[in-house]
């Protein structure tokens, strides 16, 4: 797979510093939720909930905040996204393809054998920075990022986006305890908060998880915010660094499955196997969404 360098030029965003208003960026969230849906229909399925959770989120990163280059995705001065949530592939892969990196068509190999489009993300797809997959590890390479960032005086930013879940993970923890001593205040860890995971509820699994405090005792520089709205997550995001030696933290309060009423807020939009009917059914209701919100 190569990046397309002239069919699928990155949107038209109408703002002076090239980034999308909001009302883009809502459509662009939509559109990597009909990417998303129609992955899920092949027949091996898909991590449907977990994708697209996070799709505000991604395209609020990719259309209005990373310093990014389609044509060239491995530029010396580009910001860097560690998606260490790596079930989530699906939403990164369908984020990259409407940022330009490859053509929107290619996201029907999905699955193939042949394919990079794996379950997990693949260095070997334009725009991909990391393999993840196994929870935890994601947070402790972005603090490895964002060390090189600072011994080399770069201007450059690191993202990487967590589940509330895997914060279960020891290892997050004592990066975080490392990237606040390191004083790495061009790294940010975004939490795609939705509150569930395979097995059900977080706060099942671990009790209240208190994160906003949590965090602040590690020493990060907290910002929560409705991780569906646009508006609030660039305010988050542009404000990198929010203080001087501190690592940020963007608490993203989601809904698993956002988009999928017959499945939204539940586990077992977790994973999902969609049929023909289901993904028709899908793309009408948030072709309904997309036009309710872009009414507003």
């Amino acid at each position: 797979m190569t990046p397309n360098t002239t069919t699928t030029a990155a949107p038209q965003t109408g703002l002076p510093d090239g980034s999308a208003p909001d009302v883009l960026l809502r459509d662009h969230a939509h559109r990597l939720r009909r990417h998303v849906a129609q992955m899920c229909a092949n027949p091996e399925g898909g991590h449907l909930g977990g994708s697209v959770s996070m799709a505000e989120i991604l395209a609020t990163l990719y259309h209005a905040v990373l310093r990014v280059d389609p044509e060239a995705p491995q530029a010396p001065d580009r910001d860097v996204l560690i998606l260490s949530k790596g079930h989530g592939a699906l939403g990164l892969y369908a984020a990259l393809a409407g940022r330009g990196f490859f053509p929107e068509g290619l996201l029907a190999d999905y699955g193939n054998p042949d394919s990079p489009l794996t379950a997990h993300p693949n260095p070997a797809v334009p725009g991909v920075e990391m393999p993840t997959g196994s929870l935890g590890h994601g947070l402790a390479l972005g603090v490895g990022t964002a060390l090189d960032f600072k011994l080399s005086g770069a201007d450059r930013r690191c993202f990487v986006v967590l589940g509330d879940g895997e914060l279960q993970e020891g290892s997050v923890w004592e990066a975080a305890m490392m990237a606040s001593a390191l004083r790495l205040d061009r790294l940010v860890a975004v939490i795609d908060a939705n509150g569930l995971q395979i097995t059900g509820p977080v706060t099942a699994a671990m009790g209240e998880p208190g994160l906003a405090e949590r965090w602040r005792g590690f020493g990060w520089a907290v910002h929560e915010v409705d991780g569906h709205d646009p508006a609030e997550l660039r305010a988050a995001f542009g404000s990198v660094p929010r203080a001087d030696g501190r690592p940020t933290v963007v608490i993203a309060r989601t809904v698993k499955g956002r988009g999928f009423p017959q499945v939204e807020g539940q586990a077992r939009s977790h994973y999902a196997r969609l049929t023909d009917r289901q993904v028709k059914r899908a793309l009408r209701l948030l072709e309904s969404e997309q036009q309710r919100s872009s009414a507003q």
